[in-house]
Formats: structure tokens, sequence, C-alpha cells
């Protein structure tokens, strides 16, 4: 059954960009809040080496850095609800995972709940691995290649 594959990882993809954007959307009003997650991570951090880099780079720069999370959740949402370069879409996606899964999960008092980040992960890598599903706009023909997978 081939298409009913291609449909239920377009449906995987695009829950994926809706998880990004539900994301973003907490942040397009502005991320003050975020100011306390982000130094609390680098002052609590249990990663060996990580911690210095989230306290001497991170934590200082916290503005430009909740807006990079912001942008790129934003970025990676749109892009793999539509289904358009998927591929590089769902990387941006592993990135943001693992960057939430090493910083801010650590900041949650229920461990359980880490597992929301640690599957975005895995989601973010099975959308690279899989490709777009059949209903998305890069199997558009004549779209440029950057646009594709």
């Amino acid at each position: 059954m081939p298409a009913v594959d291609g449909v239920l990882r377009s449906l995987v993809r695009a829950a994926t960009g809706v998880f990004w954007l539900s994301f973003a959307s907490q942040k397009w009003g502005g991320v003050d809040w975020m100011r306390p997650l982000i130094e609390g991570s680098a002052a609590h951090n249990p990663i060996p080496g990580l911690q210095p880099f989230l306290a001497a780079v991170v934590a200082p720069n916290w503005h430009l850095a909740a807006l990079a999370q912001a942008a790129g959740e934003t970025v990676a949402g749109v892009l793999l609800l539509v289904g358009l370069a998927t591929g590089a879409a769902a990387w941006l996606g592993v990135v943001l995972g693992l960057g939430l899964s090493l910083t801010v999960a650590f900041e949650l008092s229920d461990p359980g709940l880490r597992w929301l980040y640690y599957l975005a992960v895995l989601v973010n890598l099975a959308v690279a691995a899989g490709g777009p599903g059949t209903v998305a706009l890069e199997r558009i023909r004549g779209l440029p290649g950057w646009m594709a997978r």
C-alpha cells in the first residue's frame, strides 16, 4: 500500500510542522519569559562541557538565543507543514530538538515531560529519512532543486 504510506508520511511531516509552529507561537508575542529558562539551564545543566558554554555564551546573549530559537521553529514549522525543503527543515528540527533536549529539558520538574523533546528529535529524524510523503508542495514539477527534499 504505497499510497497509504505516502499519505501517512505526509501527515507525520505536517504534524511535525504544527508541533514546531506551536512552540514558535509561544514566542511571537515576545521572548522575555525565556530569560529565566535560558539562565537556569546555564546554571544547572549537568552535561560536562555544555554547562560552561551555556553560562559563558548563551546566557549572556539570552535574547539573541531566544530569537534564534523562535525563528528556527517558525522556519522549520512552515516548511514542514507545507512540504517544501523537507530534508533541510527536518534536520533543522533535529537541531532544535537536540538543543531543547540538552538544555531546557533539564529545567522541567517532571522528567517524563523531557520525552516531549526527545520525541521531537526522533520524529524529525523520521521525517528526514522518510521524505515528504505524497502530499507536499515540493512534489510540484519545476520547483528549484533547493525546495525539494
